[in-house]
């Protein structure tokens, strides 16, 4: 198989000049780039990537982490990323944790090892004591605020977003309102926004008005079947999707109740199901925060920087 210095002797230019050629490195001659272009053609020569990338200092490749991929607030977040990175001519690897501390240090040590050039962050399971010293290797992102010298975040004002969908909700005269929530607020800071949100606007919560580990479609109908069977129902629902608050309108319409009339029901995330069974919900901007995230991280500086909120009215409040 042949190598850079036989190249280079049928070339007749120097190991130096065929490197250069490698690495796209723009001081070399036109008439010299073409003659080691057409030797390495003529020999079927491949470059091994991974010590052209070594030396070059970068692979263009970015790791992407989230828990899972299956939940839908993490495949739009992904998607804003993917567009923004291929727009940049990077790949992006795809790095699930499933929440495993263990696994998401796997991937942090990728790029102590230069296998990626820079990670953005969706959701964690280490802390940021564990997590930010990696950032020494390589640019960080998170896709929630962290006040940190050496990572940049993008985000959503969670509590003010959370804020603004109980207030829509009690200026249409709902006082007694159930919401839904994922992880527990120990564990998620977006749960712990809610929670406060909740306090901010309708004061101390009642135990029976609030849910955890709701996901998805039939986690929302669970909820629906635990609050509108209480002896003093809600008369509006806050979830913390769309796929849950599609399953909440389920559960609602099939046991005789009346869209908004009997029940008002609130999602999040702006997803397609809910333009389609015409729930209202808060937007979070959650396609845009990847694409920034993107931008923040091939920048040459540490950011934060937020993104809007939107409550997308339709007819379910």
């Amino acid at each position: 198989m042949p190598n850079i210095k036989d190249i280079a002797k049928l070339a007749g230019v120097s190991v130096t000049t065929v490197s250069r050629v490698l690495n796209d490195h723009p001081y070399v001659t036109g008439d010299k780039r073409k003659r080691v272009q057409e030797v390495m053609k003529e020999l079927d020569y491949t470059p091994n990537r991974n010590a052209v990338d070594l030396s070059r200092g970068r692979t263009n490749t970015i790791g992407f982490v989230l828990p899972y991929n299956d939940h839908p607030w993490f495949d739009k977040l992904m998607n804003g990323v993917l567009e923004a990175a291929f727009a940049e001519c990077y790949s992006v690897v795809i790095c699930p944790t499933a929440y495993d501390q263990q696994e998401e240090e796997r991937y942090l040590r990728m790029l102590k090892t230069k296998r990626i050039d820079g990670l953005v962050i969706a959701s964690r399971a280490n802390n940021w004591e564990t997590i930010a010293p990696y950032a020494k290797y390589g640019p960080i992102v998170a896709c929630e605020y962290i006040d940190h010298p050496l990572i940049s975040c993008v985000y959503v004002d969670q509590m003010k977003a959370c804020m603004d969908g109980f207030q829509a909700l009690k200026d249409r005269g709902h006082e007694r309102v159930a919401f839904t929530v994922g992880r527990h607020e120990k564990q998620s800071n977006t749960t712990k926004w809610k929670m406060e949100a909740y306090k901010a606007v309708f004061g101390a919560i009642n135990s029976e008005l609030f849910l955890y580990d709701c996901y998805n479609v039939e986690d929302g109908k669970r909820a629906a079947e635990r609050f509108l069977m209480l002896d003093e129902p809600p008369t509006a629902l806050y979830s913390n999707g769309d796929e849950v608050a599609a399953g909440m309108y389920y559960y609602a319409t099939r046991n005789g109740f009346d869209v908004p009339r009997d029940i008002a029901i609130l999602g999040e995330e702006n997803l397609q199901i809910a333009d389609v069974l015409d729930i209202s919900t808060v937007d979070k901007s959650v396609r845009e925060t990847g694409r920034v995230a993107v931008e923040l991280l091939l920048g040459a500086e540490i950011e934060k920087r937020e993104v809007c909120h939107e409550i997308i009215f339709r007819n379910s409040i």
